[in-house]
Order: C-alpha cells, then structure tokens, then sequence
C-alpha cells in the first residue's frame, strides 16, 4: 500500500458550549489547527503518484476561505466542534472529491492529535 500525506494548517476559534462551565473549553477560545490528509493506493498512477499533491490545493482554498480565522461553532452549525469532529468533517470533504483519502488527523495543540479513519 502507497501512502501520501499532506499537512496544512489554519487559526480559528471555537467554544464546546456542552461542558461544565468551569471547563476551560466551555469558554471561547482558539487554536493554531494543523490538518494532515493520507491519501493510500495499492496502485500508482501514470505519472508514479498515488496523486499529485497539487490536487489537495482544493483543500487549501476550503481551509483558507471557509475556515481560517473564523468562528467554528458557526461554519460547521455545530456546538461540538472537537478535533475528532473536525477530522471527520475533513475525511468526508476529501473522500467526497479525492477517493483515495484514507485517514484525517487534526491537532490542536503541538502535544495533542485526534485521527478520524475508517
């Protein structure tokens, strides 16, 4: 199995309006977010490539024009925006435009990870 990896990364906030209120998360905050989409093939393409990283540039523009530098909790809809939930959110974007997506991780802060794979 061939498999690719590529990182990205975006500021925003959000609020997990669920927890006790003396939770820190239960306050308004943000973070520095780091996404890193695996696309995995058995196969190689023409060109030797599971596929061209410049095909995740759609990826990019959603990030950079939807996502950075805004309030989560209201683009997603959602007053559970947890890492595991954003890397769920990314899986199915990718998996829906680029098949051969295999794993979405997504950190928050440089010690913590959250992967969404099927």
């Amino acid at each position: 199995m061939y498999r690719i990896t590529k990182e990205f990364h975006f500021s925003a906030s959000h609020q997990l309006k669920d927890l006790p209120s003396d939770h820190q998360c239960a306050r308004l905050h943000g973070h520095n977010y780091i996404v890193v989409v695996e696309l995995s093939s058995g196969t190689l393409n023409e060109h030797g490539f599971v596929r061209d990283y410049h095909e995740l540039s759609a990826l990019k523009r959603y990030i950079d024009d939807e996502l950075d530098h805004r309030h989560l909790n209201d683009v997603l809809g959602d007053d559970l925006v947890t890492s595991e939930r954003l890397a769920k959110h990314f899986y199915d974007w990718c998996k829906a435009r680029l098949p051969e997506t295999s794993a979405v991780r997504v950190s928050e802060t440089p010690k913590t990870w959250a992967e969404y794979r099927p």
